[in-house]
């Protein structure tokens, strides 16, 4: 294998939305750099279930269900 192919891997802070840091190893940054996330599992549907509600602003949900009721929307 050739040598210096791969990234050298250390320890960085990781800052979660709620404001919790965590500790992982990553290639990003410096050792002990701290990452700041937008979105983490903690927050975002694709990890916690997607259970979020549509919210019908000017009755547009209702219209579209009204509209297509027989395609089994």
């Amino acid at each position: 294998m050739k040598k210096d192919t791969h990234p050298e891997y250390h320890t960085i802070n990781v800052k979660m939305t709620n404001g919790d840091v965590v500790q992982m190893r990553s290639t990003w940054g410096a050792e002990g750099d701290e990452m700041a996330l937008d979105v983490d599992p903690s927050t975002h549907p694709a990890w916690t279930g997607g259970n979020q509600r549509l919210m019908d602003t000017g009755g547009r949900v209702s219209k579209f269900k009204e509209k297509f009721k027989g395609f089994g929307f």
